[in-house]
């Protein structure tokens, strides 16, 4: 507001700023007043722009700056060098793939205990170097929670590497030891550069430094170069269950690979916070985010560590650390040196001998399950978060409490004395504006969503920006944007036509102009407010269930309360409102914005390039699915973001300049995606599996011959016409063949049938035989398996009929699964084996069935429907001639695919029905 020079007196009106709009007198002259109810297009677009270039200057410096790399005769004997640590990753792929049971696999092995043999011969004088080479016989590893709920996993005949350092004369340094652990098999796909290669060799030269440093040391560092990771975890748990060391270890660090390279970030710490707040002192390039742990712990990311077995089955605290860039070649052909950025090594390396060295020669370490039970609850939790991967930001959960309550306390009397000052029409404005946000986000993400399901129509792949990751701004971010906009916008004009209605008879004495203008500045300012309610919900929410993220929601609400505080509310009620300071949304967002767009942007970028690997039962959802998740996930972080900026839109005139220009992007990213953008590329592959599927199920498990063919089919949403065109070979696509491969099922494919039956032989199928069927008051039976020369298989038991079972290596009358303390998931326990050479291929079931009053003659299968008793599925890492074709003719954009749960590109499929 303003006066006219001429004005002999002040006007008097309510102040809309504090929420106060209870019924008093306006001014008495309409002529001494003038609101001007409007915002340059300029300033709405160039707000934009900082937000849009700011956020991407904030994720480059965060994510994308690395250290150089160093040279051994820079850093010195006691330093960590990235130029000798690329000498162990170059030597571990040039072994190629080396999964579990793999020739390959020895070699890398062999070669990772000479270089710790070597280690040994140049340590300190006063620094002991143990190194053992540890046989795992046997091992049943049954976890109870997230990916492998409801299975056993089954291990035999694996070798690890077990290095540990110690000072000398300090013989009690044993009895307390901290353990690094990482992997060397790989999946059968990939050569396993980043997953984890890399981590291999950040642990060698890390043990090369800290065997120059240990005679300082009050503790022990344990080096352990697992194998079975890939198949399930199963070196961890070897090690932890099986290995006289284990007793002594206090903490474990986990170094695992999500992608390659880039920056290896901290995704999960704990539960005791005393890892996590000592690598905050002292890691030199910190990279630590509790977000990606609450993500990773809500099962949003299918996939797991050796860190869930130090933690759930050694009851161990520590840190779990990652590689995250290029997510999309995460077990495929591309995981390889030439894609791993230079620095990312220096990066981990320098971080974790800088923690090592202030660990290792600490008076105290956490002291596992006993100190857990002694009070270490989940008030103690550690919340942590780096600010542009310079410092790390660590606090207690308690902290987290005090901070949390007392601001929703105080937000909540605000906006109660508020309401109460206002009277009814204050909190019909609160409502409305409220409504403002609930249309945001509807429109928002029923925008994007629009975009994510026609997609597929346009383009020949459903995810057309896997290879080029930022076409999904366009693609799902201008229509969220857009979406928000529209949805925002509808609220403001309900709510401004409301509150005209109210200022018509308020200040009946102003202009009819005037008053319009008054009621769109305040419907402005309650728009603004409203973004405040959004993030004090979730404030809410977070805190009640001790969210570890909850962090942000309080940084996106006390920084824009304080600004807005601060340059907006008074409490006077001689102002009549003005137009929001351009300057209140610079403050109140610029800490938000500084905290959270790189890590946005970073997981954003994790989630685009997961969708090549998003169908975890091929062709059971449509098309579409894949750009929907992504296109939710924009939609929320537009919404949650954006909120403050788009109040300042309604009453400038950016509104059609925005409009023209989000539709333009719009449409440019539909022409890349159609004519010259290639969903993926030779380095960002789509991810598929070639499998010779030898099937002898059945309908009911019969004896017929068994149905032999070639299939095809992947993980990446889409159809696989045009990878078939490319083979030829007469592949023909659909759902015709549907493969149940026990631990997952093929609903779409594509297959060759013809000419498949060399390669293999009748005598390599497995062998299911019931031994004895005993009928007493408890129902027994007794069954043989010989999987042949496979030595990974994976069975699934139908525990709708069987209470427990249990299981036996023939051959040596050895106990695998004991019975009692399984899990089941949809009906059934799974079995998952995978061993070494000389892992048994002979075993016995004992099945205890549920008691019933009827034997097996008089049970009716069709009421049973078409479940059987037993699946089985073994693995042979073998190619056929028919499969060999296939892989040869198969497009360059395509990748084989591994996970613990793929098969090999040979599998048999035999099952017994319940009624045998």
């Amino acid at each position: 507001m303003r006066k006219r020079p001429n004005s002999s007196s002040a006007a008097k009106s309510n102040s809309s700023t504090s929420g106060d709009t209870s019924d008093k007198k306006g001014p008495q002259n309409s002529d001494d007043v003038v609101v001007a109810a409007k915002r340059s297009t300029f300033v709405v677009l160039t707000l934009f722009v900082l937000v849009v270039n700011g956020s991407w200057a904030i994720y480059h410096y965060q994510f994308e700056s690395l250290p150089a790399p160093l040279s051994a005769v820079q850093v010195g004997k006691r330093g960590f060098s990235e130029l000798e640590a690329i000498k162990h990753v170059k030597a571990l792929t040039q072994f190629g793939p080396h999964p579990v049971g793999s020739d390959a696999l020895d070699r890398a092995l062999q070669y990772v205990l000479a270089a710790s043999e070597s280690i040994k011969k140049t340590a300190h004088w006063e620094v002991d170097v143990e190194i053992e080479f540890f046989h795992t016989k046997y091992g049943a590893n049954r976890l109870v929670s997230g990916l492998f709920k409801g299975k056993t996993l089954v291990y035999s005949d694996l070798n690890h590497v077990a290095m540990r350092i110690l000072p000398k004369y300090a013989t009690e340094a044993g009895e307390n030891a901290i353990l690094v652990s990482s992997h060397i098999d790989t999946v059968f796909s990939g050569e396993g550069a980043g997953d984890c290669s890399s981590c291999v060799a950040v642990m060698l030269e890390l043990a090369r430094g800290i065997s120059q440093w240990a005679h300082g040391f009050k503790h022990a560092v344990i080096f352990l170069f697992n194998t079975g990771e890939e198949e399930g975890l199963n070196g961890a748990h070897s090690f932890i269950t099986q290995h006289p060391w284990s007793d002594t270890v206090r903490m474990a660090i986990d170094l695992e690979a999500m992608g390659i390279g880039g920056k290896s970030t901290i995704f999960q710490a704990g539960p005791n916070p005393w890892a996590i707040e000592n690598f905050a002192a002292v890691a030199k390039y910190p990279s630590a985010q509790i977000v990606a742990q609450d993500l990773f712990s809500s099962g949003a990311i299918k996939s797991a560590t050796d860190f869930q077995i130090y933690k759930e089955v050694a009851g161990l605290s520590g840190l779990d650390f990652a590689f995250l860039d290029d997510t999309a070649v995460y077990h495929t052909k591309n995981d390889k040196l030439k894609l791993l950025k230079p620095g990312s090594l220096q990066h981990l390396g320098e971080n974790m001998l800088a923690f090592l060295l202030q660990a290792a020669a600490s008076s105290h370490l956490p002291l596992g399950k006993a100190e857990e039970q002694d009070g270490n609850s989940s008030r103690d939790a550690a919340i942590y978060f780096d600010i542009l991967g310079t410092y790390i930001v660590v606090f207690r959960q308690r902290l987290a409490n005090m901070f949390y309550n007392s601001t929703i306390m105080q937000s909540l009397l605000i906006w109660v004395t508020s309401i109460m000052m206002g009277g009814s029409s204050a909190l019909i404005s609160l409502a409305l504006s409220s409504l403002s946000i609930i249309l945001m986000w509807i429109s928002s993400i029923a925008f994007a969503a629009v975009a994510a399901f026609c997609l597929p129509l346009v383009s020949a792949s459903p995810v057309p920006y896997v290879s080029n990751p930022w076409l999904v701004v366009g693609l799902f971010g201008v229509p969220a944007l857009l979406g928000a906009f529209i949805g925002q916008h509808l609220g403001y004009l309900i709510l401004r036509r409301y509150l005209s209605a109210v200022y018509s008879t308020r200040y009946r004495d102003l202009s009819s102009s005037v008053q319009a203008d008054i009621a769109k500045l305040d419907s402005e300012r309650w728009l603004f407010k409203a973004g405040l309610i959004q993030w004090l919900l979730l404030l809410i929410l977070g805190n009640y269930y001790k969210i570890g993220s909850t962090y942000l929601a309080l940084v996106w609400l006390v920084s824009p309360a304080f600004a807005y505080g601060l340059l907006e509310a008074t409490l006077s009620p001689a102002r009549l409102p003005k137009p929001l300071k351009t300057l209140t949304l610079v403050i109140g967002l610029s800490f938000p914005f500084l905290l959270s767009s790189g890590m946005i942007i970073r997981l954003t970028s994790i989630m685009v390039g997961s969708t090549v690997r998003l169908e975890r039962n091929p062709g059971s959802n449509p098309e579409w699915i894949g750009n929907i998740v992504v296109a939710i996930l924009i939609a929320a972080i537009v919404c949650l973001t954006l909120v403050y900026l788009l109040s300042y839109i309604h009453i400038s005139g950016a509104k059609v300049p925005i409009i023209i220009i989000t539709s333009i992007l719009f449409g440019l990213s539909i022409c890349s995606v159609v004519g010259f953008l290639q969903a993926f590329t030779e380095d960002t592959a789509r991810a598929v599996n070639v499998v010779h599927v030898v099937d002898t199920t059945g309908k009911h498990g019969g004896k017929q011959e068994p149905d032999s063919y070639v299939s095809l089919f992947s993980t990446t949403p889409g159809n696989l016409i045009k990878e078939a065109e490319k083979i030829g070979k007469k592949m023909v696509c659909g759902k015709d063949k549907m493969p149940d491969f026990v631990s997952f099922s093929v609903n779409y494919s594509c297959w060759i049938d013809e000419d498949v039956l060399a390669g293999w032989d009748k005598s390599d199928i497995p062998a299911i035989h019931v031994e004895r069927d005993m009928m007493d008051e408890n129902r027994i039976t007794e069954i043989s398996l010989d999987t042949k020369f496979s030595t990974r298989w994976t069975l699934g038991i139908n525990m709708e009929e069987i209470e427990d079972f249990q299981l036996k290596d023939v051959g040596e009358s050895e106990e695998l699964i004991p019975l009692g303390g399984k899990t089941i998931v949809d009906g059934w326990h799974i079995i998952q084996f995978s061993g070494g050479k000389k892992a048994p291929t002979k075993f016995s079931l004992t099945l205890s069935w549920i008691n019933e009053k009827h034997g097996p003659m008089t049970r009716n299968e069709g009421s049973r429907g078409e479940r059987p008793l037993l699946k089985l599925r073994t693995d042979v890492d073998r190619l056929t001639p028919q499969t060999q074709d296939v892989l040869t003719k198969l497009p360059p954009w395509c990748s084989l695919f591994g996970k613990s749960t793929s098969p090999h590109t040979l599998a048999f499929l035999s099952s017994l029905p319940i009624v045998f």
